[in-house]
């Protein structure tokens, strides 16, 4: 139960996200829309947009359009790139002083220092145990994989099944792969699996 609740609440999070992210991308084509019939002003400085303005507006446009691959796509690289963007803004648009800028750049070097020896190519996996009796349609419907499952099949099932066609050693920490998740033997009792591991990526 805990496990279908925590599933729910994920879908509706991403449902928001996905709602929040389509709300200010019509925000920002109606502002792209806007900038685009005000450019025959910028010869005038006494109207926006001048070419302070412009610069100012692009920005803050850009760093929405980055905040919006940031809503969809949950990877280190496009928070660097919104945090890259922001300073960035701050350095260009804000003349404050040389000492502003100075930290400014500063903190350019250090985020592209952090992403060269700190970041890491990885996926961040979701994993969930479960009885291996559970029937492999309630696992489809409750997590949401698209598990190959015939009739009344067994979590069990399905991993011996794919065990045999792919030469699998039975045992456990066996793993076996689909397209976006895979099962794993995470516990024996009487010589027979369990407890089945489901190991997905979150992005």
């Amino acid at each position: 139960m805990r496990h279908f609740v925590a599933t729910c609440l994920k879908r509706l999070a991403t449902l928001l996200e996905l709602f929040i992210a389509m709300m200010m991308a019509l925000g920002i084509i109606l502002l792209c829309v806007r900038m685009a019939s005000s450019i025959i002003n910028i010869p005038n400085l006494d109207v926006w947009p001048n070419y302070t303005d412009l610069m100012e507006t692009c920005f803050n446009l850009i760093i929405g359009v980055e905040l919006i691959r940031m809503m969809y796509s949950h990877s280190p690289s496009t928070v660097f790139e919104v945090l890259l963007f922001a300073i960035a803004r701050q350095i260009i648009i804000d003349h404050s002083s040389i000492w502003g800028s100075l930290v400014g750049v500063c903190a350019i070097a250090v985020l592209f220092a952090t992403r060269k020896f700190l970041f890491c190519e990885f996926d961040i996996a979701d994993e969930i145990i479960l009885r291996s009796s559970m029937k492999a349609k309630s696992v489809k419907r409750i997590l949401g994989i698209e598990i190959p499952y015939e009739g009344e099949e067994t979590l069990l099932d399905v991993f011996l099944r794919k065990c045999e066609e792919h030469d699998v050693e039975i045992g456990v920490g066996a793993c076996i792969y689909f397209t976006d998740f895979g099962l794993r033997a995470a516990k024996t009792h009487d010589g027979k699996i369990s407890r089945i591991e489901v190991i997905r990526s979150i992005h």
